[in-house]
């Protein structure tokens, strides 16, 4: 547990600007001043306008809610992988694709109401300045449901998103270590892990857009987007509005998000695993 909460803070503090950006990108009817043609012109765009440290609103409720969520999230993973024999000599794709998805719906459940304040406090224009601020106003104005709103649309994007990371995770490490050994090997959990992350991100791109919809509904000033209550109803707003290109809004960001992400958290966490078994087999 300490060494997923050790990986989910550096994942999500290393890459956030990128991730402030894939938002701004995915939302719906955005502010003339929050329409950016590409990544560089956005973060150069947004560092003149609004400050360089504009770039990390909303950081501190990532660094909150990720340490405890990626803390349940591993430990999850480990024991579900354990109990299916994932951990035994061979190729085991079902228990790694399996563990994931348990792994994301214990996390996401904790997780769910730290990214609704992240994501509105990343929009362009956003009122709050602290989590707190954010948190209470959600609150007092929508209730509790403003903050599970979105978990359903969540689980669809990250248990398919987590199984086929963790899948793709486990197999390249088998094929990059024919002979794994126990320790650390950057390398071999970098690539692995960068490559898993991205083919993760573009799969469930769309799934993405219309959480994101779901999550700054309360911000937005469009009646009908204010009053989308799930999945259908965020989905038929894309739809009718930009069409089947307006669900991979932001694919670019996602994916140069999510690919050194995964790979940093790949590699902090084995880094940090292999850390406390050699502590624990000196004390033995």
């Amino acid at each position: 547990m300490v060494a997923g909460a050790f990986a989910g803070i550096a994942e999500h503090s290393v890459m956030y600007p990128i991730d402030l950006l894939k938002t701004r990108m995915q939302m719906v009817n955005p502010t003339p001043a929050a329409i950016y043609t590409g990544i560089g012109n956005a973060i150069t765009t947004i560092s003149r306008v609004e400050g360089y440290l504009s770039l990390w609103r909303g950081l501190s409720s990532v660094i909150v809610g990720a340490g405890p969520a990626h803390a349940v999230y591993f430990a999850t993973y480990e024991a579900v992988k354990q109990s299916m024999g994932g951990n035994a000599a061979g190729h085991h794709p079902l228990a790694a694709a399996t563990s994931g998805a348990c792994a994301t719906i214990a996390s996401d459940a904790f997780m769910n109401p730290f990214d609704v304040v992240k994501q509105r406090m990343q929009i362009h224009g956003s009122a709050y300045r602290t989590i707190i601020e954010c948190a209470t106003t959600t609150f007092r104005n929508e209730g509790l449901k403003a903050f599970y709103v979105s978990y359903p649309t969540t689980l669809m994007m990250t248990v398919p998103y987590t199984a086929l990371q963790f899948t793709a995770y486990e197999s390249l490490t088998k094929v990059m270590q024919r002979h794994r050994r126990v320790g650390y090997d950057p390398l071999t959990h970098c690539t692995a892990g960068g490559l898993a992350g991205g083919v993760a991100a573009a799969a469930t791109t769309p799934l993405d857009v219309i959480k994101t919809l779901l999550q700054t509904r309360g911000t937005s000033a469009d009646p009908e987007i204010r009053q989308a209550r799930g999945l259908m109803g965020a989905a038929g707003i894309i739809w009718r509005r930009e069409g089947a290109k307006g669900f991979f809004k932001g694919t670019n960001a996602r994916i140069v998000t999510s690919a050194p992400s995964t790979a940093i958290c790949w590699s902090a966490y084995e880094v940090a695993k292999a850390y406390f078994i050699r502590v624990q087999n000196e004390s033995e």
